[in-house]
């Protein structure tokens, strides 16, 4: 049985127990792992829904992770096309997108270059705008749904996931559809989202948690990518949007918010 002394769950940065020493430590986020790692460079830590660990330096590589870190990715950069894909699917006319990101991490600068590969193909321009100041993400939302046929994809850094609300409300305020990378988003009252399952990353870091308690070492264990996906839709949001919701759309969500 896991005692009290060995383990400890950071979630946001604010620890479960605060009882120490301990044997290894499960995190989310890659921000706060980050933190962790330079705070302690030996306790284990388990890490879940982290954007490109080797690029933010948490390990070596995925399958060799080479540190006291290992755990769970948080989704592939390549999803930047699949929410091309499903917001073109939900709103057809469709001919711009502007993509909510970060562009000094990788976890911002990635999938933008993924929807701006993709989007010839799907007849749509492409806009980036900037989420590291609220003020600046207001305006540059405001004047750009000044033109019509507009649209949002938004990645996954921190700074838009802290400005939920204001992001929702400001694709509703200008009527534009918007998908997400997480069902959150969507149960807010965001439109579409398409992303990894996170109660399944929390059940699998479970698993590396207790391997490492039992001496398996996290320099052992590789990193994992999300194996399970799930699309959320909000029928009341496509219906103020005057959208109809696809009926293939609607049998392949997994979940549907009326």
């Amino acid at each position: 049985m896991m005692r009290r002394r060995e383990f400890i769950t950071l979630l946001g940065g604010a620890a479960a127990y605060s009882v120490w020493p301990i044997a290894v430590i499960l995190v989310n986020t890659g921000v706060n792992t980050g933190i962790l790692l330079e705070a302690t460079p030996t306790v284990p830590v388990v890490f879940v829904t982290a954007i490109d660990p080797v690029g933010a330096g948490l390990v070596e590589s995925l399958a060799h992770p080479g540190g006291n870190a290992t755990g769970f990715a948080s989704f592939e950069f390549g999803l930047g096309v699949k929410w091309l894909e499903l917001l073109k699917e939900i709103a057809p006319g469709l001919t711009r997108v502007a993509v909510l990101r970060d562009p000094s991490v990788p976890a911002g600068s990635a999938p933008f270059g993924a929807v701006q590969g993709a989007a010839p193909s799907f007849g749509v321009e492409v806009i980036p705008i900037d989420t590291r100041n609220i003020d600046e993400l207001e305006r540059a939302i405001t004047v750009f749904a000044q033109r019509p046929n507009g649209g949002l994809i938004l990645v996954a850094p921190a700074f838009a996931i802290r400005s939920r609300d204001l992001i929702i409300a400001l694709a509703a305020r200008h009527r534009l559809p918007a998908i997400f990378p997480a069902r959150f988003f969507v149960d807010a009252g965001g439109l579409i989202s398409y992303g990894p399952d996170i109660s399944d990353q929390y059940r699998l870091a479970a698993g590396y948690v207790d391997r490492i308690l039992r001496g398996e070492k996290p320099a052992d264990l590789p990193v994992q990518a999300s194996t399970k996906y799930e699309t959320v839709v909000n029928l009341k949001t496509a219906k103020a949007l005057g959208l109809v919701v696809p009926p293939a759309m609607l049998a392949r969500a997994d979940e549907v918010i009326e």
